[in-house]
Order: C-alpha cells, then structure tokens, then sequence
C-alpha cells in the first residue's frame, strides 16, 4: 500500500504504508552488542570444549572452524528461527529478537513485508542449516566418519541461500534498502551476509580436499588389494 503522507517508518520503499509498525524502544548499539557479546561467548566456550572434549587433539584452524559452527547454530535456530516462527508479528512487536529483526530491515525492509522468499529460506535455514551445523560441531569433536560430509552439505547449503538472497534483491533493484547507507547496506546486507559465502566456501574447499584425499586412499588399497589377487 501507497501514501502520500510522509512515511512514519524508516523502511524502503519510502512510499510503503506499515499500519501495525511500532518503533524500536531499543537503541541500535544494544542489538549489535547483544548479539556480537553471544557470539564471542560461543566462541570461546567452543574454543575450550574442542580442547578439552575432542576425542583427538585438533588443530587450530579445525577450532577455529568449530566456533563458526557453533555460531551458525545459534544465529540460524535461535535468531532466523525467531523470524520463521513470528515474521507476521515483528513489525508491530517489541520483544528483543523482534526489534533486532526490525532494526535488520532498514538494510532489507523484506523482514518487515512477509516476503515469501525470505520466509522460505530463513525457515530451511533454521530447521535444517541450524542443527547441522550443530552436529557438525558433534561430528568433529567424536571423529565422526560424516563429519566432513556434514560440513560439506551444511557450507554448500548457505552458500545456496545466500546466492539466492542477493539475486533475488539485484533483481529488485535493491529497492528494499538505502542503496550505499554504510550502515544499513554495506555492514548489515553485504558483510553480514557475505560472512556466509566467503567462510563457507572455504568449508566447501576443505571438505572436498580431505574427502577427496579418503578417496584417494581408498581407491590405492583397493587397486593393491586387487593386484595381490592377480
């Protein structure tokens, strides 16, 4: 819906009408420290559990890894799944994760609109990329025979949706934001979400090279296996 009348929000399309929206009592700075304060602890609590519970001493690189599972779990459950659970409400709701949710959209006003895109890829996101990325986290710290397997599937997973959300807002024309606001468009559209292509991707390379190299392995005993045989 279309008015003429100033926009009493802070969301673009400036034009759009948002009846139920009711103003974060929040200051930006709070949402940032929250969840950035929930990260550092999930990291470092992931830091020391993969020191100290892993079945095999990891290296640092695998623990650092682990901790950006542990996150992905967090943010992808509890922060997306918030969004899956209750995006008809946020705009006109004042509890915490809502007004996080709200403060996101001034980057992507789609969190505000019901956009099916977004409430279909924030919901595979939460049911599936959350607790696998637990697992993954599981998987490693038990010498997993999946493991590199589910970090694979997870990484190529967010890779696939964040394709997909840049695409689909290119294709917009970027309406659904201030284009070049170097809060709102550069930190929260482009660097949040470019963490999700730039780390899994790695991930992805990782996994390919040691699961290629097990291959490797396997196809050697097998070829000597054969050749005593013969």
């Amino acid at each position: 819906m279309a008015t003429d009348a100033s926009p009493l929000h802070p969301y673009w399309p400036r034009h759009l009408r948002l009846d139920s929206f009711v103003p974060n009592d929040r200051p930006t700075w709070h949402f940032l420290a929250g969840l950035f304060s929930v990260s550092g602890v999930l990291v470092v609590t992931t830091w020391l559990l993969s020191g100290r519970a892993a079945v095999i001493p990891l290296g640092t690189w695998r623990r650092l890894s682990l901790c950006w599972f542990a996150v992905c779990g967090f943010i992808h459950m509890v922060i997306e799944g918030w969004f899956s659970l209750y995006h008809e409400d946020i705009l006109g709701d004042q509890a915490f994760l809502s007004q996080l949710w709200k403060e996101y959209a001034k980057g992507d006003s789609r969190y505000i609109l019901n956009d099916n895109f977004t409430i279909c890829m924030e919901t595979i996101t939460a049911c599936l990329w959350g607790p696998l990325s637990i697992w993954v986290v599981v998987a490693f710290l038990y010498q997993q025979p999946l493991r590199f397997v589910l970090q694979l599937v997870v990484s190529v997973g967010q890779i696939y949706g964040d394709v997909l959300y840049f695409l689909t807002e290119y294709r917009d024309g970027f309406q659904h934001g201030e284009l070049g606001h170097p809060l709102y468009f550069w930190f929260y559209f482009v660097f949040m979400n470019a963490l999700w292509l730039v780390l899994p991707g790695i991930l992805v390379l990782d996994s390919v090279k040691q699961l290629s190299h097990a291959q490797s392995l396997l196809d050697t005993k097998a070829t000597k296996a054969k050749s005593k045989k013969s």
